[in-house]
């Protein structure tokens, strides 16, 4: 297994969780690092991504409220997030690739982490 994320679980809306996913050294240091997640019924989507240089990018429901992030010690990439809602309900997957592979989600998928927001 290349990537491996962890961290989901129960939580109240309004509430926060943090996401993390291992990488090996080479994905880490070559590739695009990226959240995807997958409700119910619903097609897989793109959350956020984070270039080599740091730069990030948002969907723009979770943008304000989730946080990506490197922790180049740990080949680790990071989702913080915060005021939870309902809608955040999903199983989130990490993934690496290209730029192109990430957008286009043209990327290897992994085992997944479940987030579920409910009271």
């Amino acid at each position: 297994v290349q990537l491996q994320a962890s961290g989901g679980g129960l939580v109240q809306p309004g509430g926060s969780l943090k996401l993390s996913c291992a990488a090996s050294p080479l994905i880490f240091s070559r590739d695009v690092m990226a959240w995807y997640r997958q409700a119910p019924g619903k097609q897989r989507e793109l959350v956020a991504y984070i270039l080599t240089d740091g730069n990030t990018q948002y969907k723009d429901s979770v943008k304000g409220r989730f946080t990506i992030s490197r922790d180049t010690a740990k080949n680790t990439v990071h989702l913080q997030m915060n005021t939870l809602k309902p809608e955040d309900t999903a199983v989130y997957y990490c993934s690496s690739g290209s730029l192109a592979q990430i957008v286009s989600k043209r990327v290897s998928w992994y085992q997944g982490t479940q987030v579920t927001v409910s009271s």
